[in-house]
């Protein structure tokens, strides 16, 4: 993947997971998506799988790197990390990020490479912020349980509330957000 030519056909398949699920990631669609034709992709990739294995490795490599950076206390407590963390998930929605994660989710359901990626990323996302919860005085099962009730709370909010308006949505969010910060 180092050369980029790969690169192009990875976005243009999470593009394409966002908008109609891993079904719709065909080597025809991404072809005529980027104005190519499919003789490209097969200089790059031996076969449809091998672009699936592709975007599932960069998902996880990213998705893991994204969590251990966005816990790092680079000079904040604990506490103000997670309020950090909290505001960075409820405030800056990105949709095609949630569209391709509840993609690669429904993936997992009847893929084993798709169920091993998401369950590498829960993993991680749940020892880094239970990390950060150890270190605000919580025992090791508490921080488990409390990672657990947080991410419960990032992914279920971001399907949540959205005809309620910006300012009661994030009115409710802050709210919420200091339950998992008591």
């Amino acid at each position: 993947m180092s050369d980029g030519r790969g690169d192009v056909w990875v976005e243009a398949g999470f593009t394409e997971l966002a908008r109609s699920g891993v079904e719709g990631v065909r080597v025809e669609v991404l072809a005529k998506n980027l104005g190519v034709t499919k003789g490209g992709f097969y200089r790059r990739f031996a076969d449809r799988a091998a672009l699936l294995d592709a975007m599932l490795g960069r998902w996880r490599e990213g998705r893991i790197a994204a969590i251990a950076q966005q816990t790092s206390l680079d000079g904040q407590g604990p506490r103000e990390r997670l309020k950090a963390l909290i505001q960075l998930y409820s405030e800056r929605l990105n949709p095609e990020g949630m569209a391709i994660e509840l993609a690669i989710r429904q993936w997992a359901r009847t893929d084993e490479a798709a169920s091993a990626a998401v369950a590498s990323v829960d993993e991680a996302r749940l020892k880094h912020v239970a990390e950060l919860y150890r270190a605000t005085g919580l025992a090791a099962e508490e921080a488990d349980a409390q990672a657990f009730l947080f991410y419960c709370f990032i992914f279920g909010q971001s399907l949540l509330f959205v005809e309620r308006g910006p300012r009661k949505r994030s009115q409710l969010v802050a709210k919420s957000a200091e339950k998992l910060l008591d």
